[in-house]
């Protein structure tokens, strides 16, 4: 079962997803009359950001539920939904970019070859999201809940994609998209909510595990996360997810 996307949720307790990539709109640098695609766009927020800057652009997401909530937000600007492993733009784009998207996507050769394909010839590429390390402690702990609740460990699906820098770029490499800026970097990452904070995060990016359970069941898989992790991840009433972000500039040969 794939994750599900509560717009509304995102919105209110996960803003910081977009709000700490705001600086990676800097190293986009959106030039006034450029085309671009925000590949992954949510509910709008860094689309609305990009668009500020005097470019056209097309935000793009597979959750139906993200593009509704944009549309709703930011009815001036354009959004479609759209698979990223099957985009169908062919060199219509300055500038692809994408945040806290492409580690949902486990199959990224198949994103890397369309992303080339909508880029125009010298077109770039900018890109942040999970990256080799990413959430290590939130899934180790979720793994062996999951394992005490009798879920088929040999069946867990692999929902995440986390690369490390060079594997990243081979792939972009092979699919003549050459890497010019790249960087892997721990974000300890404040949650919302207090002591709430790690089971909206549980319900919000790991529900694809916890929807397969009954509330009660679900409820006592987050309290065995909670304690696993409370002695590493909590701090004076405050919740952390373990992030470790890549970031990459990648131009169209």
């Amino acid at each position: 079962m794939p994750n599900q996307w509560d717009a509304k949720l995102y919105d209110r307790n996960h803003s910081f997803v977009s709000e700490l990539a705001t600086n990676l709109i800097d190293l986009l640098a959106p030039q006034a009359g450029e085309r671009i695609l925000d590949l992954g766009c949510g509910t709008g927020f860094l689309t609305d950001k990009i668009a500020s800057q005097g470019v056209e652009v097309i935000g793009i997401d597979y959750a139906t539920t993200m593009i509704e909530q944009a549309r709703d937000k930011y009815p001036q600007l354009h959004f479609e939904v759209l698979d990223a492993r099957n985009l169908h733009y062919q060199e219509e784009f300055d500038a692809v970019f994408s945040n806290a998207a492409l580690h949902w996507i486990t199959e990224p050769e198949k994103v890397i070859f369309g992303i080339h394909q909508a880029l125009k010839p010298g077109g770039r590429f900018v890109a942040e999201f999970g990256g080799q390390g990413n959430i290590k402690g939130i899934t180790t702990a979720l793994y062996q809940a999951l394992e005490k609740a009798s879920y088929p460990v040999n069946k867990i699906p692999r929902i995440w994609y986390f690369p490390s820098i060079a594997e990243y770029g081979s792939l972009l490499e092979k699919h003549d998209l050459q890497l010019i800026f790249a960087t892997l970097f721990n974000r300890p990452t404040r949650l919302e909510e207090g002591e709430k904070g790690m089971q909206n995060w549980l319900k919000m990016f790991a529900n694809s595990f916890l929807n397969t359970f009954s509330a009660e069941q679900q409820a006592n898989i987050i309290s065995d996360i909670e304690n696993q992790l409370r002695p590493v991840l909590y701090q004076n009433g405050t919740w952390f997810a373990d992030y470790c972000r890549i970031r990459i500039v990648a131009v169209k040969e």
